[in-house]
Protein backbone atom coordinates (compact mmCIF):
# COMPACT_ATOMS: atom_id res chain seq x y z
CA UNK A 1 0.00 0.00 0.00
CA UNK A 2 0.99 3.86 -0.63
CA UNK A 3 1.87 6.98 1.80
CA UNK A 4 -0.74 8.98 2.01
CA UNK A 5 -1.53 12.54 3.81
CA UNK A 6 -4.42 13.49 5.16
CA UNK A 7 -5.38 16.96 5.98
CA UNK A 8 -8.40 18.51 7.70
CA UNK A 9 -9.33 22.11 8.41
CA UNK A 10 -10.99 23.61 10.88
CA UNK A 11 -14.21 22.59 10.79
CA UNK A 12 -13.64 19.06 11.00
CA UNK A 13 -11.67 19.11 14.19
CA UNK A 14 -14.25 21.64 15.02
CA UNK A 15 -15.63 19.56 18.29
CA UNK A 16 -14.04 16.22 20.43
CA UNK A 17 -17.09 14.66 18.40
CA UNK A 18 -15.85 15.85 15.14
CA UNK A 19 -12.39 15.25 16.31
CA UNK A 20 -12.98 11.41 17.42
CA UNK A 21 -14.72 10.87 13.65
CA UNK A 22 -11.60 11.91 11.89
CA UNK A 23 -9.54 9.63 14.25
CA UNK A 24 -11.75 6.66 12.81
CA UNK A 25 -11.42 7.51 9.07
CA UNK A 26 -7.53 7.91 9.52
CA UNK A 27 -7.98 4.50 11.46
CA UNK A 28 -9.48 3.13 8.67
CA UNK A 29 -7.06 4.47 5.96
CA UNK A 30 -3.86 2.78 8.05
CA UNK A 31 -5.61 -0.50 8.52
CA UNK A 32 -6.28 -1.30 5.00
CA UNK A 33 -2.55 -0.75 4.92
CA UNK A 34 -1.35 2.40 4.12
CA UNK A 35 1.33 4.45 5.68
CA UNK A 36 -0.84 8.05 6.98
CA UNK A 37 0.84 11.13 8.09
CA UNK A 38 -2.18 13.79 9.10
CA UNK A 39 -1.80 17.53 9.07
CA UNK A 40 -4.85 18.92 10.80
CA UNK A 41 -5.70 22.40 11.12
CA UNK A 42 -6.61 24.12 14.69
CA UNK A 43 -9.91 23.85 15.82
CA UNK A 44 -12.71 26.18 14.00
CA UNK A 45 -12.26 29.74 15.51
CA UNK A 46 -9.74 29.06 17.73
CA UNK A 47 -6.96 30.80 15.72
CA UNK A 48 -9.41 33.98 15.72
CA UNK A 49 -9.76 33.60 19.66
CA UNK A 50 -6.22 33.17 20.32
CA UNK A 51 -5.24 36.79 18.28
CA UNK A 52 -8.56 38.40 19.46
CA UNK A 53 -6.82 38.27 22.94
CA UNK A 54 -3.40 39.86 21.38
CA UNK A 55 -5.39 42.51 19.71
CA UNK A 56 -7.39 42.97 23.39
CA UNK A 57 -4.10 43.63 24.94
CA UNK A 58 -2.50 45.39 22.16
CA UNK A 59 -4.68 46.47 19.54
CA UNK A 60 -1.60 47.88 16.76
CA UNK A 61 -1.42 43.90 15.71
CA UNK A 62 0.89 44.34 12.81
CA UNK A 63 3.52 45.79 15.22
CA UNK A 64 6.55 44.32 14.43
CA UNK A 65 7.91 44.33 17.72
CA UNK A 66 5.60 42.10 18.71
CA UNK A 67 4.99 39.56 15.59
CA UNK A 68 7.05 36.31 17.29
CA UNK A 69 4.97 36.83 20.36
CA UNK A 70 1.60 36.54 17.39
CA UNK A 71 3.52 33.41 16.16
CA UNK A 72 3.90 31.81 19.54
CA UNK A 73 0.51 32.15 20.30
CA UNK A 74 -0.99 31.08 16.92
CA UNK A 75 0.70 27.79 16.85
CA UNK A 76 -0.99 26.63 19.95
CA UNK A 77 -4.01 26.51 18.30
CA UNK A 78 -2.32 23.27 15.88
CA UNK A 79 -0.93 21.99 18.60
CA UNK A 80 -3.62 21.53 20.35
CA UNK A 81 -5.75 20.01 17.75
CA UNK A 82 -2.60 17.74 17.03
CA UNK A 83 -2.76 16.05 20.45
CA UNK A 84 -6.28 15.75 20.80
CA UNK A 85 -6.53 13.72 17.32
CA UNK A 86 -3.50 11.39 18.72
CA UNK A 87 -5.32 10.77 21.61
CA UNK A 88 -8.53 9.92 19.78
CA UNK A 89 -6.54 7.47 17.64
CA UNK A 90 -5.18 5.96 20.40
CA UNK A 91 -8.18 5.61 21.93
CA UNK A 92 -9.54 3.91 18.43
CA UNK A 93 -6.23 0.96 19.06
CA UNK A 94 -4.22 2.71 16.71
CA UNK A 95 -0.91 4.01 17.29
CA UNK A 96 0.02 7.60 17.03
CA UNK A 97 2.30 10.21 17.98
CA UNK A 98 1.86 14.08 17.61
CA UNK A 99 4.65 16.57 16.62
CA UNK A 100 5.05 20.11 16.56
CA UNK A 101 6.72 21.68 13.22
CA UNK A 102 9.50 22.47 15.42
CA UNK A 103 10.27 18.99 16.43
CA UNK A 104 10.13 17.30 13.04
CA UNK A 105 11.43 20.00 12.11
CA UNK A 106 9.93 22.17 9.42
CA UNK A 107 12.07 25.07 8.63
CA UNK A 108 11.24 28.19 7.47
CA UNK A 109 12.41 31.21 7.43
CA UNK A 110 12.02 33.91 9.93
CA UNK A 111 9.04 36.23 8.44
CA UNK A 112 6.86 35.89 11.21
CA UNK A 113 3.17 35.70 10.53
CA UNK A 114 3.89 34.99 6.95
CA UNK A 115 6.85 32.65 7.10
CA UNK A 116 7.67 30.30 4.08
CA UNK A 117 9.02 26.72 4.33
CA UNK A 118 12.76 25.93 3.12
CA UNK A 119 13.07 22.40 4.28
CA UNK A 120 11.51 19.27 5.96
CA UNK A 121 13.35 16.94 7.89
CA UNK A 122 11.51 13.68 7.37
CA UNK A 123 13.99 11.08 9.35
CA UNK A 124 11.65 11.25 12.50
CA UNK A 125 8.24 10.89 10.46
CA UNK A 126 9.97 7.86 8.27
CA UNK A 127 10.93 6.18 11.77
CA UNK A 128 7.41 6.22 13.17
CA UNK A 129 5.70 5.54 9.93
CA UNK A 130 8.43 1.87 9.69
CA UNK A 131 7.16 1.76 13.68
CA UNK A 132 3.28 1.20 12.18
CA UNK A 133 2.27 4.62 13.69
CA UNK A 134 0.00 6.73 12.51
CA UNK A 135 1.98 10.22 12.40
CA UNK A 136 0.53 13.97 13.08
CA UNK A 137 1.99 16.89 11.94
CA UNK A 138 0.28 20.42 13.24
CA UNK A 139 -0.38 22.47 10.31
CA UNK A 140 0.66 26.39 9.64
CA UNK A 141 3.86 26.53 11.39
CA UNK A 142 7.29 25.51 11.13
CA UNK A 143 10.88 26.87 12.80
CA UNK A 144 13.27 29.30 11.55
CA UNK A 145 17.08 29.31 11.97
CA UNK A 146 16.95 30.76 15.27
CA UNK A 147 14.55 28.52 16.72
CA UNK A 148 11.21 30.67 17.02
CA UNK A 149 8.05 29.46 16.40
CA UNK A 150 6.89 30.65 12.96
CA UNK A 151 3.50 30.38 11.08
CA UNK A 152 3.18 30.39 7.51
CA UNK A 153 -0.53 32.87 7.71
CA UNK A 154 -3.45 32.13 6.93
CA UNK A 155 -4.52 28.97 5.19
CA UNK A 156 -0.76 27.41 6.01
CA UNK A 157 -2.10 23.93 7.08
CA UNK A 158 -3.08 23.32 3.55
CA UNK A 159 0.11 24.36 2.58
CA UNK A 160 1.99 22.03 5.65
CA UNK A 161 0.49 19.20 4.03
CA UNK A 162 1.21 19.47 0.35
CA UNK A 163 4.87 20.45 1.63
CA UNK A 164 4.93 16.94 4.24
CA UNK A 165 3.47 15.32 0.82
CA UNK A 166 6.29 16.35 -1.85
CA UNK A 167 8.82 15.95 1.75
CA UNK A 168 7.91 12.02 1.88
CA UNK A 169 7.02 11.51 -1.80
CA UNK A 170 3.67 10.64 -0.51
CA UNK A 171 1.30 9.02 -3.65
CA UNK A 172 -1.48 11.35 -2.59
CA UNK A 173 -2.78 14.36 -0.16
CA UNK A 174 -5.89 14.40 0.31
CA UNK A 175 -7.49 17.96 1.86
CA UNK A 176 -10.56 16.76 3.66
CA UNK A 177 -12.97 20.28 4.07
CA UNK A 178 -16.48 21.23 4.55
CA UNK A 179 -17.40 20.83 0.96
CA UNK A 180 -17.15 17.75 -1.54
CA UNK A 181 -15.08 18.95 -4.53
CA UNK A 182 -14.26 21.96 -6.61
CA UNK A 183 -17.06 23.48 -8.44
CA UNK A 184 -17.77 24.97 -11.37
CA UNK A 185 -18.41 28.33 -9.05
CA UNK A 186 -20.13 29.07 -5.59
CA UNK A 187 -23.13 27.00 -5.05
CA UNK A 188 -24.68 29.74 -3.34
CA UNK A 189 -24.23 31.64 -5.55
CA UNK A 190 -24.81 29.35 -8.48
CA UNK A 191 -27.46 26.81 -7.49
CA UNK A 192 -26.43 24.67 -10.72
CA UNK A 193 -22.76 24.54 -10.05
CA UNK A 194 -21.91 21.09 -10.54
CA UNK A 195 -18.45 19.68 -9.34
CA UNK A 196 -15.41 18.66 -11.33
CA UNK A 197 -14.20 15.63 -11.23
CA UNK A 198 -10.80 16.57 -12.39
CA UNK A 199 -9.02 19.87 -12.74
CA UNK A 200 -5.96 20.78 -13.60
CA UNK A 201 -3.05 22.85 -11.16
CA UNK A 202 -2.84 25.95 -13.81
CA UNK A 203 -7.00 26.12 -13.71
CA UNK A 204 -7.16 25.29 -9.84
CA UNK A 205 -3.97 27.88 -9.35
CA UNK A 206 -5.79 30.61 -11.38
CA UNK A 207 -9.00 29.88 -9.15
CA UNK A 208 -7.54 30.33 -6.06
CA UNK A 209 -5.81 33.38 -7.44
CA UNK A 210 -9.08 34.66 -8.39
CA UNK A 211 -11.15 33.83 -5.13
CA UNK A 212 -11.81 30.56 -5.11
CA UNK A 213 -11.62 29.62 -1.15
CA UNK A 214 -11.48 25.44 -1.81
CA UNK A 215 -7.42 25.54 -1.37
CA UNK A 216 -5.02 28.37 -0.34
CA UNK A 217 -3.10 29.81 -3.19
CA UNK A 218 0.31 28.78 -1.84
CA UNK A 219 -0.46 25.01 -1.31
CA UNK A 220 -1.59 24.88 -4.76
CA UNK A 221 1.71 26.61 -5.75
CA UNK A 222 3.62 24.15 -4.21
CA UNK A 223 1.91 21.22 -5.29
CA UNK A 224 2.01 22.47 -8.73
CA UNK A 225 5.87 22.48 -8.25
CA UNK A 226 6.61 19.52 -6.81
CA UNK A 227 3.63 17.24 -8.42
CA UNK A 228 1.93 16.53 -5.57
CA UNK A 229 -1.55 14.85 -6.46
CA UNK A 230 -3.90 16.95 -4.68
CA UNK A 231 -7.84 15.55 -3.82
CA UNK A 232 -10.52 17.36 -2.11
CA UNK A 233 -12.98 15.94 -1.00
CA UNK A 234 -15.33 15.86 2.01
CA UNK A 235 -15.06 15.10 5.50
CA UNK A 236 -18.22 15.31 6.79
CA UNK A 237 -19.38 12.09 4.59
CA UNK A 238 -19.44 8.68 6.99
CA UNK A 239 -16.11 7.95 8.20
CA UNK A 240 -16.49 4.06 6.84
CA UNK A 241 -17.75 4.79 3.95
CA UNK A 242 -16.07 2.07 1.45
CA UNK A 243 -12.55 3.37 1.24
CA UNK A 244 -11.85 2.77 -2.63
CA UNK A 245 -15.29 4.63 -3.34
CA UNK A 246 -13.53 7.57 -0.63
CA UNK A 247 -10.29 7.28 -2.52
CA UNK A 248 -12.18 8.56 -5.68
CA UNK A 249 -14.55 11.10 -4.33
CA UNK A 250 -13.74 14.84 -4.33
CA UNK A 251 -11.91 16.50 -7.40
CA UNK A 252 -8.45 15.02 -7.92
CA UNK A 253 -5.83 18.32 -9.16
CA UNK A 254 -3.49 16.62 -11.23
CA UNK A 255 -1.46 17.86 -14.18
CA UNK A 256 -2.94 19.12 -17.67
CA UNK A 257 -1.33 16.22 -19.89
CA UNK A 258 -3.08 13.58 -17.32
CA UNK A 259 -6.82 14.61 -18.15
CA UNK A 260 -6.19 13.84 -21.93
CA UNK A 261 -9.43 14.66 -24.08
CA UNK A 262 -11.89 15.32 -21.48
CA UNK A 263 -10.61 18.47 -20.15
CA UNK A 264 -9.46 19.54 -23.21
CA UNK A 265 -12.95 19.82 -24.08
CA UNK A 266 -14.02 21.79 -21.32
CA UNK A 267 -13.50 25.68 -22.74
CA UNK A 268 -14.30 26.65 -19.58
CA UNK A 269 -14.00 24.70 -16.30
CA UNK A 270 -14.92 27.60 -13.97
CA UNK A 271 -16.02 30.83 -12.79
CA UNK A 272 -14.57 32.49 -10.24
CA UNK A 273 -14.96 35.95 -8.27
CA UNK A 274 -13.62 37.93 -5.76
CA UNK A 275 -16.01 40.82 -3.28
CA UNK A 276 -12.62 41.90 -2.07
CA UNK A 277 -11.49 44.58 -4.39
CA UNK A 278 -11.05 48.54 -4.63
CA UNK A 279 -10.14 50.45 -7.80
CA UNK A 280 -8.06 53.43 -7.67
CA UNK A 281 -7.77 56.10 -10.46
CA UNK A 282 -5.33 58.88 -11.23
CA UNK A 283 -6.26 61.29 -13.97
CA UNK A 284 -3.69 63.80 -16.39
CA UNK A 285 -0.70 61.84 -15.05
CA UNK A 286 2.85 62.93 -16.75
CA UNK A 287 2.85 60.39 -19.87
CA UNK A 288 6.48 59.44 -19.77
CA UNK A 289 9.12 56.75 -18.43
CA UNK A 290 8.70 55.68 -15.19
CA UNK A 291 5.27 56.66 -14.16
CA UNK A 292 4.25 53.56 -13.51
CA UNK A 293 7.22 52.80 -11.09
CA UNK A 294 6.74 56.20 -9.66
CA UNK A 295 2.63 55.31 -8.81
CA UNK A 296 3.11 51.45 -7.75
CA UNK A 297 6.89 51.31 -6.73
CA UNK A 298 5.61 53.67 -3.59
CA UNK A 299 2.81 51.16 -3.26
CA UNK A 300 5.16 48.25 -2.92
CA UNK A 301 7.22 49.38 -0.80
CA UNK A 302 4.00 49.75 1.70
CA UNK A 303 3.65 46.07 0.90
CA UNK A 304 0.80 46.06 -0.75
CA UNK A 305 -0.03 44.12 -3.58
CA UNK A 306 -1.39 45.38 -6.83
CA UNK A 307 -4.03 43.42 -9.11
CA UNK A 308 -5.13 44.51 -12.50
CA UNK A 309 -3.65 47.72 -14.00
CA UNK A 310 -4.72 49.92 -16.55
CA UNK A 311 -2.74 53.00 -18.42
CA UNK A 312 -5.14 54.53 -21.17
CA UNK A 313 -4.16 55.87 -24.24
CA UNK A 314 -1.52 59.29 -24.27
CA UNK A 315 -3.74 62.65 -24.95
CA UNK A 316 -1.47 66.07 -24.77
CA UNK A 317 0.86 64.58 -22.87
CA UNK A 318 -0.94 62.76 -20.02
CA UNK A 319 -2.95 59.69 -19.48
CA UNK A 320 -4.85 58.36 -16.78
CA UNK A 321 -3.66 55.69 -14.72
CA UNK A 322 -6.12 52.93 -12.89
CA UNK A 323 -4.95 50.02 -10.80
CA UNK A 324 -6.87 47.32 -8.13
CA UNK A 325 -6.25 46.50 -4.35
CA UNK A 326 -7.61 44.83 -1.66
CA UNK A 327 -10.59 46.38 -0.22
CA UNK A 328 -8.66 46.54 3.46
CA UNK A 329 -5.77 48.15 1.41
CA UNK A 330 -7.93 50.72 0.06
CA UNK A 331 -7.40 53.61 2.68
CA UNK A 332 -3.48 52.73 3.01
CA UNK A 333 -3.36 53.22 -0.72
CA UNK A 334 -5.26 56.50 -0.94
CA UNK A 335 -3.27 57.78 1.77
CA UNK A 336 0.15 57.24 0.39
CA UNK A 337 -0.71 58.44 -2.86
CA UNK A 338 -2.36 61.80 -1.66
CA UNK A 339 0.76 62.29 0.89
CA UNK A 340 3.77 60.79 -0.96
CA UNK A 341 2.92 60.55 -4.50
CA UNK A 342 0.94 62.85 -6.32
CA UNK A 343 2.61 65.65 -5.13
CA UNK A 344 5.96 64.40 -7.04
CA UNK A 345 3.61 63.86 -9.99
CA UNK A 346 2.12 67.30 -10.52
CA UNK A 347 -1.89 66.27 -9.76
CA UNK A 348 -3.80 67.33 -6.93
CA UNK A 349 -6.20 65.15 -4.53
CA UNK A 350 -8.57 65.79 -6.52
CA UNK A 351 -7.48 64.03 -9.40
CA UNK A 352 -7.26 60.58 -7.25
CA UNK A 353 -10.69 58.78 -7.57
CA UNK A 354 -11.94 55.13 -5.75
CA UNK A 355 -14.15 52.78 -6.07
CA UNK A 356 -14.35 50.23 -3.29
CA UNK A 357 -17.83 48.56 -4.52
CA UNK A 358 -16.36 46.34 -7.30
CA UNK A 359 -15.65 43.15 -7.75
CA UNK A 360 -13.78 40.89 -10.32
CA UNK A 361 -15.24 37.86 -12.28
CA UNK A 362 -13.39 35.49 -13.62
CA UNK A 363 -13.51 32.82 -16.18
CA UNK A 364 -10.89 29.91 -16.30
CA UNK A 365 -10.36 26.86 -18.81
CA UNK A 366 -7.12 25.52 -20.23
CA UNK A 367 -9.51 24.65 -23.00
CA UNK A 368 -9.10 28.70 -23.88
CA UNK A 369 -5.72 28.00 -25.82
CA UNK A 370 -7.07 26.10 -28.65
CA UNK A 371 -10.76 27.96 -29.03
CA UNK A 372 -11.33 31.60 -30.01
CA UNK A 373 -14.38 34.08 -29.24
CA UNK A 374 -14.06 33.21 -25.51
CA UNK A 375 -13.60 36.25 -24.25
CA UNK A 376 -16.26 37.88 -26.73
CA UNK A 377 -18.85 35.33 -25.24
CA UNK A 378 -18.29 36.72 -22.43
CA UNK A 379 -18.15 40.24 -22.84
CA UNK A 380 -21.60 39.49 -24.84
CA UNK A 381 -23.21 37.63 -22.03
CA UNK A 382 -22.91 40.55 -19.98
CA UNK A 383 -23.67 42.96 -22.67
CA UNK A 384 -27.11 41.03 -22.58
CA UNK A 385 -27.53 41.33 -18.77
CA UNK A 386 -26.85 45.56 -18.85
CA UNK A 387 -23.13 44.48 -16.90
CA UNK A 388 -20.98 47.38 -17.84
CA UNK A 389 -17.22 46.51 -17.61
CA UNK A 390 -14.58 49.07 -16.24
CA UNK A 391 -11.63 46.93 -16.57
CA UNK A 392 -10.38 43.56 -18.27
CA UNK A 393 -7.02 41.15 -17.88
CA UNK A 394 -6.27 38.00 -19.77
CA UNK A 395 -4.15 35.24 -19.52
CA UNK A 396 -3.38 31.88 -21.63
CA UNK A 397 -6.67 30.41 -19.57
CA UNK A 398 -8.35 32.94 -18.03
CA UNK A 399 -10.21 36.18 -18.23
CA UNK A 400 -11.08 38.32 -15.91
CA UNK A 401 -13.36 42.16 -15.94
CA UNK A 402 -14.07 44.09 -12.86
CA UNK A 403 -17.38 45.01 -12.67
CA UNK A 404 -19.74 46.86 -10.19
CA UNK A 405 -20.15 44.63 -7.29
CA UNK A 406 -24.02 44.64 -7.36
CA UNK A 407 -23.99 43.04 -10.47
CA UNK A 408 -21.57 39.86 -9.36
CA UNK A 409 -24.13 37.45 -8.41
CA UNK A 410 -26.02 37.75 -11.87
CA UNK A 411 -22.75 38.03 -13.89
CA UNK A 412 -21.69 34.58 -12.24
CA UNK A 413 -24.88 32.56 -12.82
CA UNK A 414 -24.57 34.67 -16.49
CA UNK A 415 -21.55 33.03 -17.43
CA UNK A 416 -22.11 29.81 -15.69
CA UNK A 417 -25.18 29.39 -18.24
CA UNK A 418 -23.49 31.08 -21.52
CA UNK A 419 -20.70 28.28 -21.42
CA UNK A 420 -22.96 25.43 -20.25
CA UNK A 421 -21.00 24.79 -17.02
CA UNK A 422 -24.28 23.10 -15.71
CA UNK A 423 -24.42 20.24 -18.22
Amino acid sequence: MSLIVHKYGGTSMGSTERIRLVAKRVAKWARAGHQIVVVPSAMSGETNRLLGLAKELAPAKESVAYQRELDMLASTGEQASSALLAVALQAEGMPSVSYAGWQVAIKTNSAFTKARIESIDDKRIKADLDAGKVVIVTGFQGVDPDGNITTLGRGGSDTSAVAVAAALNAAECLIYTDVDGVYTTDPRVEPNARRMPRVSFEEMLEMASLGSKVLQIRSVEFAGKYKVPLRVLSSFTPWDINIDEEAKSGTLITFEEEGGSAMEAAVVSGIAFNRDEAKISILGVPDKPGIAYQILGAVSDANIEVDMIIQNLSKDGKTDFSFTVHRNDYARVTDLLKSKVLPSLGVTAADLMGDAKICKVSIVGIGMRSHVGVASKMFRSLSEEGINIQMISTSEIKTSVVIDEKYMELAVRSLHKAFDLEA
